[in-house]
């Protein structure tokens, strides 16, 4: 009888390691998975970070090349970049600006502008999150001076939207304003404002590229100037509504003009840009 129960308590502990082994393995197997699964999900978190951080490099330089080629017809700027989620897009219409001079009725101009559109699925900061990058931060709808640029650079993220749910970074023209005076006898002094209006171009998208083509410059001049206003409209309904874009400046400024007894002249300058994408050139 002893032998009997020994041989039973010897194959117990034969046994028992096979189990703990199979336990330990199954156990081992699981951690594995799940870490497997949180580093690939932190590798492609990452990526995101990084198309999204690339996306407000790109479009600070869409923002530069706009003014480098409005202003010389013919001229063509190509900017290319490389994003694993996000994708360039054009919106047609996307603001007015209404430019009244001396009272009278405003004289409009329409413009589109570009969005870099990151799924929020792939990356996130908050709903109604809203940075500027560029210029420095201004309240004031016009840019003054030399150096001053024609386009702002800004992240909003706002859901839901009717055409899926992003984080975008936004280019859209800005007006330019300078100064200068001319004093022969009488001094004389000149406003000088500066608008590219971007429209639609090719699109065969056969890379991920931004080609931007300075299609025509228009010059208007307008003397004995007491007054200007310049406003800004957003379509109802539309991506770039006030409920949208919270953008960061004033929808409408009075430019100062107060030269006392001397002349004053207005000369607008308004550029035509088209805007394609995936043009190889």
């Amino acid at each position: 009888m002893f032998g009997k129960f020994h041989k039973k308590r010897s194959g117990k502990r034969g046994t028992s390691p096979v189990i703990s082994t199979v336990i330990m393995t199954g156990a081992i197997v699981a951690i594995l998975s799940v870490a497997l699964v949180f580093a690939n999900n932190f590798l492609w978190s990452r990526v995101a970070e990084g198309d999204f951080d690339s996306s407000k490099q790109l479009m600070h330089t869409v923002g530069l090349q706009i003014d480098d080629v409005a202003w010389t017809v013919g001229r063509t700027e190509t900017i290319r970049y490389a994003s694993q989620y996000g994708e360039v897009v054009f919106e047609p219409s996307a603001l007015t600006y209404n430019v009244s001079v001396n009272g009278g009725e405003p004289e409009q101009y329409v413009t589109g502008a570009l969005m870099f559109n990151l799924p929020t699925s792939r990356y996130s900061i908050t709903n109604d999150y809203l940075e500027n990058i560029f210029p420095v931060p201004d309240d004031s709808l016009t840019l003054t001076g030399t150096s001053a640029p024609v386009a702002r650079v800004f992240v909003v993220e706002k859901l839901p939207m009717a055409d899926g749910s992003y984080i975008r970074v936004v280019v859209v023209p800005a007006i330019r304003v300078l100064y200068s005076e001319i004093t022969t006898g009488a001094t004389t002094h000149y406003i000088k404002m500066y608008l590219p209006v971007l429209s639609a171009g090719e699109a065969p998208r056969l890379s991920q590229s931004i080609t931007l083509t300075g299609e025509s410059l228009n010059a208007y001049t307008v003397n004995g100037v007491t007054s200007i206003k310049v406003a800004v409209d957003f379509q109802e309904g539309s991506l770039f509504d006030f409920a949208f874009s919270r953008f960061p400046f004033d929808s409408e400024e009075d430019i100062s003009v107060d030269f006392g007894e001397d002349d004053v002249v207005l000369e607008f300058y308004l550029s035509k840009v088209s805007v394609g994408f995936g043009v190889n050139y």
